[in-house]
């Protein structure tokens, strides 16, 4: 199937990335590589949108300095860029309407950009616990899931051994858009997470090749993570 009767889409990853790590980055790829080697997909654009300082997480430091790293990180990467909107936004944002933004933007820069192709449709890039909190009480509205799997779709990155198809079975609205549902799952076990990272450099401890070298040399300089 030529690329031109491929769908054309782009990925948002939300979230803290407090600080980001080659595993953020890494989820792109994954997510690019399941959807591309369908044959119906062409992931044209990759986004990071980091949240805003609204959403008050425990060690969560300034918008700031997140985008300001998430920037450095994604200077490597020819399809991946950061948009500033969620974390400058007047307060926390919940993340279908950040979608809702991010959906139009795309399309007006497309519209721009290429006028004569179609917009690429934006798809939530997630870990697996982030499908799996959909079933935590109070956590998310029904509206908004069924909004993010039904409209936006998801594209998951899962962990070997678990079993997100499982999960996908048990819940109805899931399992209603379960083609909207693109499963990766990272067969090279990798343990990188942002709250080990910043344990380790509160006690001084080397976080070196596991976020890149820019974004380390930017905590460096501002004494970012040290209590």
């Amino acid at each position: 199937m030529g690329s031109e009767a491929r769908k054309r889409v782009c990925l948002v990853a939300c979230g803290s990335f407090n600080p980001i790590t080659n595993m953020h980055l890494r989820l792109f790829e994954l997510a690019r590589d399941t959807l591309q080697r369908t044959g119906r997909y062409e992931v044209v654009q990759g986004i990071i949108s980091p949240v805003n300082d609204g959403y008050k997480k425990q060690g969560l430091i300034p918008s700031k300095h997140r985008v300001e790293m998430c920037k450095l990180a994604a200077a490597s990467s020819d399809w991946i860029r950061v948009d500033e909107w969620e974390a400058n936004y007047d307060g926390w944002q919940r993340t279908a309407l950040v979608m809702r933004y991010m959906e139009k933007a795309v399309a007006e820069n497309s519209a721009k950009e290429s006028p004569d192709v179609p917009a690429p449709a934006v798809r939530l890039l997630c870990g697996g616990d982030l499908l799996e909190s959909f079933a935590t009480p109070g956590l998310w509205s029904s509206e908004d899931i069924e909004e993010l799997v039904g409209h936006f779709g998801l594209a998951v990155i899962t962990r070997a051994g678990s079993n997100p198809q499982q999960f996908i079975y048990q819940s109805d609205v899931l399992s209603k858009h379960q083609n909207n549902i693109a499963l990766a799952t990272e067969w090279i076990t990798n343990e990188i997470s942002a709250t080990k990272i910043r344990r380790s450099l509160r006690r001084q401890e080397s976080v070196r090749y596991l976020i890149p070298d820019s974004v380390l040399e930017y905590i460096k300089k501002n004494k970012l993570y040290q209590d």
